[in-house]
């Protein structure tokens, strides 16, 4: 089982920056991709940004120029520093683990982490 843990969220306000953090364990699995996903109120989820083991990153439009995705290999850990928030990012922020076991890719989710932006 790989299993996912989400820190970081919190409530803060326009303008404000947060990070948000998620580490993988398990064992007998090799990452592919970690990312994140959020999905606000009466929406349905969306991609937020992804990174690869070559670090290679991709964003979605709405977040360029104020969210960065980085990650610890050593640590198999993923973050999200989330700048110049603003309240329609408000959402529960989802890590996303994309992973190789036996040959085959896996999903993992994490349990989400609640970031409110005030205006």
């Amino acid at each position: 089982q790989v299993q996912l843990v989400e820190s970081g969220g919190g409530l803060v306000q326009a303008g404000g920056s947060l990070r948000l953090s998620c580490a993988a364990s398990g064992s007998g699995f090799s990452i592919n991709t970690m990312g994140w996903y959020r999905q606000a109120p009466g929406k349905q989820r969306e991609f937020v940004a992804r990174i690869s083991t070559g670090d290679t990153t991709k964003y979605a439009d709405f977040v360029k120029g104020r969210f960065s995705i980085s990650r610890d290999n050593a640590k198999n850990t993923v973050y999200l520093q989330m700048n110049s928030l603003k309240p329609e990012d408000t959402a529960v922020y989802h890590c996303n683990l994309n992973y190789w076991r036996y040959a085959k890719l896996y999903d993992s989710w994490g349990q989400g982490s609640q970031v409110t932006v005030s205006s």
